[in-house]
């Protein structure tokens, strides 16, 4: 090569190089697992409307579908979720804790995300056996290609994510010896290099991993009458990086890799129905859960040995202290904590002592109802702003602060039409991905963009 070529190829090189890094900035942030690409409920992307339109959304589109609270993941131009198909001439029951056998499919659909035209579906045979059994609970996993699902009698799918061929798969019940949990299999899998970390039960095999791209299993830890459903997550705790299995008799730390118990703290949210639900949290080197009956528990986790902050001293789910959150993932921003309580009270807590300083009914069911409820998503990771997603499907723009609820905009997205909790409710988590949110209740999923308009 001639020397003299050798600057004018580095200029080059610089300057593809800056085109390629811009355009990875400029690319629209995917939502391809539970709580977004980065499991933490944070939607980065900007450009985002200040308020909502007064008459109404446009939607981009709507898609009829089949019943289930399975929110959706986004990626790479497609939409994944889950939902149920009941038998010809059969019907839910019409209490939903009843359990019985009800015949019929469940379903992992992709649809194409700029039109929402379903590009493939997989149905198989599943005879639910669950209370509140209007189909699939699990956010699918999307990572490589592969997306990975799990339905409410513990079928675990990997399928092609192009083709939705199915490339391996797993039983729990007939693998584990596992009767079906109450609400079902619910625990959102996780995918952490090579392996995919999944919620199951059973004597030694309540935390499970798998190899990804095979299915062979890697190894199984812990045991628990009833694995509950808190998904599996991974956070750093002294220096290591600390899986969190949290059921209804423990909140435990293992190594990732090997399965390994690092620590164990004793705790127990419900003995009845063993209601471990909402993701824990990680600030700093705190970790919070927070369940309906036992409410709160803060932990320190800066040894090998967690010490116990602060907690919750009442098991009750109307005379609280706390946060008795049912299955609402916590919003945890500038020491203060935000989440709805165990009959709709959406409340603001400090996080070093729990100390409650306001509360509101609004961006849930709007009065007091048992298991009231939203989602909340912080959109950005600096400021207050936060979009949240009630039961009676509005779609909310508001910021939280230690002082008070700010509610700034507010509009229907999708109708409430699930009555398991005997009121009519939606109580499947949105996605946040390409500038839009994709949101669904029992009929159809939506599109809407909430790009600020040039």
């Amino acid at each position: 090569m001639h020397l003299s070529l050798v600057p004018r190829l580095r200029v080059v090189a610089l300057v593809l190089g800056f085109i390629s890094a811009l355009a990875t900035s400029l690319h629209a942030e995917d939502w391809p697992q539970w709580l977004g690409a980065q499991r933490d409920g944070v939607w980065r992307e900007t450009g985002i409307v200040e308020t909502l339109p007064t008459n109404g959304f446009t939607y981009r589109w709507r898609t009829p579908i089949g019943g289930g609270y399975s929110g959706p993941a986004v990626a790479n131009g497609r939409v994944y979720l889950m939902d149920r198909q009941l038998a010809t001439g059969t019907t839910t029951p019409a209490n939903a804790f009843a359990r019985g056998t009800i015949p019929g499919a469940e379903r992992v659909l992709c649809l194409n995300e700029a039109d929402g035209k379903i590009v493939w579906q997989h149905s198989y045979d599943c005879a639910y056996t669950v209370s509140y059994a209007s189909g699939p609970r699990v956010t699918p996993a999307v990572h490589d290609g592969k997306v990975y699902t799990l339905g409410s009698e513990g079928n675990l799918l990997c399928l092609d994510a192009a083709k939705g061929t199915v490339l391996w798969s797993r039983d729990f019940k007939k693998e584990f010896g596992l009767k079906t949990p109450t609400w079902g299999f619910a625990g959102h899998p996780l995918v952490d290099g090579k392996k995919l970390i999944c919620l199951a039960g059973g004597e030694g095999s309540v935390a499970v991993a798998y190899d990804k791209d095979t299915g062979k299993e890697l190894w199984r830890a812990l045991t628990a009458k009833e694995p509950g459903y808190a998904p599996p997550m991974i956070y750093e705790f002294a220096g290591k990086r600390q899986l969190i299995l949290w059921h209804p008799e423990s909140v435990n730390a293992l190594d990732p890799e090997t399965g390994k118990v690092f620590w164990t703290h004793p705790h127990t949210p419900s003995v009845r129905f063993g209601m471990t639900i909402p993701s824990p949290r990680k600030i700093g080197d705190l970790l919070f859960l927070t369940s309906f009956y036992n409410g709160s528990l803060m932990l320190r986790v800066d040894s090998d040995k967690p010490t116990v902050v602060w907690q919750s001293q009442k098991v009750s789910e109307k005379d609280t202290d706390g946060l008795h959150s049912v299955m609402a993932t916590p919003l945890i921003q500038d020491g203060h904590i935000y989440s709805p309580c165990s009959y709709g009270q959406f409340r603001c807590l400090k996080l070093e002592t729990g100390e409650r300083l306001w509360e509101t009914f609004a961006p849930t069911s709007g009065k007091s109802e048992r298991w009231g409820h939203a989602f909340v998503i912080k959109h950005g990771e600096k400021g207050n702003r936060s979009f949240l997603f009630s039961e009676k499907g509005d779609l909310i723009i508001a910021k939280l602060t230690p002082e008070k609820y700010e509610e700034l905009s507010r509009a229907r997205l999708i109708e409430p039409d699930n009555r398991d909790p005997g009121r009519h409710v939606v109580w499947s988590h949105p996605a946040f991905a390409n500038k839009s949110i994709y949101a669904r209740n029992d009929k159809e999923i939506v599109c809407v963009s909430l790009a600020v308009e040039k």
